[in-house]
């Protein structure tokens, strides 16, 4: 392969990817872990308590060097979002999955759909205005996305991933990037995205407490 372009420091230029996973683990982490291994690449797992059977995956990423984040426990926006309260309780009962299966606590999270989504409205008023200043005084860094990979939907295809992936990380320096590991599509589409991306001076790295917030979420 080619020489990474180096500046003056001796460290790459090249744009920086966070790959970030929402959702799981679930049936289909297995096979990402084993694809991330390969490449040695280390991502970002934001994970729940959906598939139980799997949550010994959490303690694989966390030993693989991977960063492990909370998305919820439940993931159910009329319960999390009905008041401050009962968020703050979903997520510590995540963070006890963290620790049974990790040995420590986490300080990274994501909230279920970003730091500005308007769904929580419905639920209630504000409370994503209440949620991120709590989650900073609570010692928490929250992360959303400036790249989706647009597999929320259920028409998402392996190559559909790929295209809006490596088209908008294109317009940023720094793009942390939205998927889930509970599609098959998308574990399949890192089988040509990550080597894609190496190969083409991307540097991948896993978030960390001390990485920047990405702006405002991309609501896809």
């Amino acid at each position: 392969g080619q020489d990474t372009a180096e500046d003056k420091d001796g460290k790459p230029s090249g744009k920086i990817v966070h790959l970030t996973f929402d959702d799981g683990p679930g049936e289909h982490t297995q096979h990402l872990l084993d694809i991330l291994n390969r490449y040695g690449v280390k991502a970002t797992f934001f994970v729940t308590h959906a598939f139980p059977m799997y949550e010994d995956r959490i303690g694989e990423e966390a030993a693989a060097g991977h960063s492990i984040g909370i998305h919820t426990y439940s993931h159910d926006f009329a319960k999390i979002y009905a008041d401050d309260k009962a968020f703050w309780k979903d997520i510590e009962k995540m963070q006890e999955i963290v620790v049974k299966e990790t040995g420590q606590r986490t300080n990274l999270m994501r909230f279920a759909g970003g730091s500005s989504n308007t769904d929580s409205a419905a639920y209630t008023q504000g409370i994503m205005t209440l949620l991120t200043k709590q989650a900073e005084k609570k010692g928490w860094h929250y992360f959303d996305w400036n790249v989706s990979s647009g597999d929320g939907g259920n028409d998402s295809t392996s190559e559909s991933v790929i295209t809006r992936i490596t088209s908008q990380i294109q317009d940023h320096d720094e793009s942390v990037v939205l998927c889930h590991d509970t599609k098959e599509n998308t574990v399949n589409a890192m089988e040509y995205l990550i080597p894609w991306l190496l190969d083409n001076g991307y540097t991948l790295l896993p978030l960390t407490p001390d990485s920047e917030t990405a702006p405002h979420a991309v609501l896809n």
